[in-house]
């Protein structure tokens, strides 16, 4: 009896799967938006960090390009003038003097793209043009090719062709004449010398120069201190016509003339340079002329406006 009893008074517990579900609704949902806060504040961070790094690394390399292009316009003036320096103290007679290495250097630095430099002459100074013009191209004229190939191997850097000049100091008054009376045809002052046969043009420079805009040149040779010496009349004819004669970049040409205060330097000079674009001259040595160039169908058949006497 005592047995039946104690059956009849078992129960049967069942648990239900929806019961255990519902037993822990809140904190699932407290592990969810944790979960999620948690997930989003690593977000963030991450998203934050990577912003700053970029922000940095875009504002150094600014700074880095910004120095480069700086630099590339011009040296530091430290080093131009340690080179200045050098160049106007040493013990070769035939230097230029610094006021004029100066007024050329002035010029060189005031180009706003790399500077195509065109020199005429292989001077003392050529080293010095060569650095001051580092991040542009200068190009040497030399009359003597033992020379020019001399510098070219000691130096690598430099960058020099000769010429062979066919005129002589004597005839300078007959050459002078000659171009006069060919204006119109072969010395035309705007043409390309490459396919000229004007007796004073040069002709025969490596042809990737003819297509170059100059933006400086210096005459500063050949040499020729006796009546059979080749002069600079050449040398600043093509000048002349090169300046004319661009195709693009700045319409301005500077022109420097050394040792201005010889006849041959002075009368050519006047004859295709100008007086009229005569900038300055230092103590008659250096003079600095300043080129406009000619469009073509525009040119005229004579190079100055005002027709020099002096010649």
């Amino acid at each position: 009896m005592k047995n039946a009893i104690n059956n009849s008074n078992t129960k049967l517990i069942l648990l239900h799967p929806y019961i255990q579900k519902q037993a822990n609704p809140n904190r699932l949902w407290l592990i969810a938006l944790v979960s999620v806060l948690t997930l989003a504040s690593l977000l963030t961070l991450v998203y934050t960090r990577e912003s700053f790094h970029t922000t940095t690394t875009t504002t150094t390399t600014t700074r880095i390009i910004s120095s480069i292009n700086r630099q590339k316009k011009t040296l530091p003036k430290s080093v131009t003038k340690a080179l200045m320096h050098y160049a106007a103290n040493t013990n070769n007679t035939d230097h230029m003097s610094h006021t004029d290495i100066k007024q050329i250097t002035d010029v060189l630095k005031q180009c706003t793209s790399p500077c195509n430099f065109l020199v005429f002459g292989l001077t003392p100074e050529t080293l010095l043009w060569n650095a001051i013009n580092h991040f542009g191209r200068t190009v040497f004229i030399d009359e003597n090719r033992y020379y020019a190939a001399y510098i070219e191997e000691k130096y690598p850097e430099i960058e020099a062709y000769d010429v062979q000049y066919t005129t002589k100091i004597k005839d300078l008054n007959e050459l002078i004449t000659s171009v006069k009376e060919q204006t119109r045809n072969e010395c035309r002052p705007v043409q390309n010398l490459l396919f000229s046969d004007c007796k004073i043009g040069l002709n025969d420079l490596p042809n990737q120069l003819y297509e170059l805009d100059w933006d400086v040149i210096l005459v500063d040779g050949p040499r020729g201190y006796w009546p059979d010496g080749p002069g600079s009349i050449s040398a600043i004819f093509t000048a002349s016509v090169l300046a004319r004669s661009k195709k693009g970049g700045n319409h301005k040409t500077h022109v420097f003339v050394h040792d201005y205060n010889r006849e041959v330097e002075r009368v050519s000079s006047e004859e295709f340079l100008c007086k009229e674009n005569l900038v300055k001259s230092s103590k008659d040595l250096l003079a600095h002329f300043v080129v406009e160039r000619v469009v073509e169908e525009n040119s005229k058949t004579q190079f100055c406006r005002n027709h020099p006497t002096s010649s």
